[in-house]
């Protein structure tokens, strides 16, 4: 049952559900809500056009690799394998990836705290890039997550120290893999070369 409100002609709603005359309504505000809601409702068409771009690039996906499969009477890649296709020219490129979506308990905190005392006790001697490397790893990144790249990469350091590891005891037992995430990525091959580019998919990168 459709329960919105029908708006007459010369009003808006405002943010509290009200009925405004428009007459009463700045046109500063009127341009703003234009603004916003044009700009909301391509970006409503543009999320769908992805998510219907993602669902069929999956199921083509799947479909060449049953294909492939039925052949040969064997699995290719499997349900959740990688896949990497390639068209006949070379030109483009379509992979299939899942990635694992990695959260933290709150062991965190207490990996934290002893990567802590380990810079204090290494005050004097402490190499500045590590230290950079530690307040970086458990600093929230701008949106306010966990920077999940950075505390991954502490595990990579090489430290001969025994309360260095275990604080990366702490830190391996805080990491809690809570299921996986299927992304499409497309190539295009850069002219001349064997080196493919992304196509970008993201507001961030076009």
């Amino acid at each position: 049952m459709n329960t919105a409100m029908h708006i007459p002609d010369g009003f808006m709603k405002n943010a509290q559900g009200h009925l405004v005359p428009e007459a009463q309504v700045r046109e500063q505000d009127k341009l703003r809500d234009q603004v916003v809601t044009d700009l909301a409702m391509q970006a409503i068409h543009i999320h769908e056009a992805l998510s219907a771009f993602k669902r069929k690039a999956l199921a083509d996906i799947a479909d060449t690799i049953q294909i492939a499969a039925d052949k040969w009477e064997v699995d290719l890649g499997g349900k959740k394998g990688n896949i990497s296709l390639t068209s006949y020219n070379g030109e483009f490129k379509v992979q299939r990836v899942y990635a694992e979506r990695i959260t933290f308990t709150e062991e965190l905190e207490a990996a934290k705290e002893l990567f802590g005392r380990c810079l204090d006790r290494w005050t004097e001697k402490a190499d500045n890039n590590i230290r950079a490397l530690i307040d970086r790893a458990f600093r929230p990144n701008n949106s306010g997550q966990i920077r999940t790249a950075e505390l991954l990469g502490l595990l990579r350091l090489e430290i001969d120290d025994a309360e260095w590891q275990t604080a990366i005891e702490a830190l391996q037992a805080s990491i809690n893999v809570s299921g996986s995430t299927v992304y499409v990525r497309v190539y295009k091959r850069i002219p001349d070369t064997d080196k493919y580019q992304l196509i970008p998919l993201d507001l961030a990168s076009v």
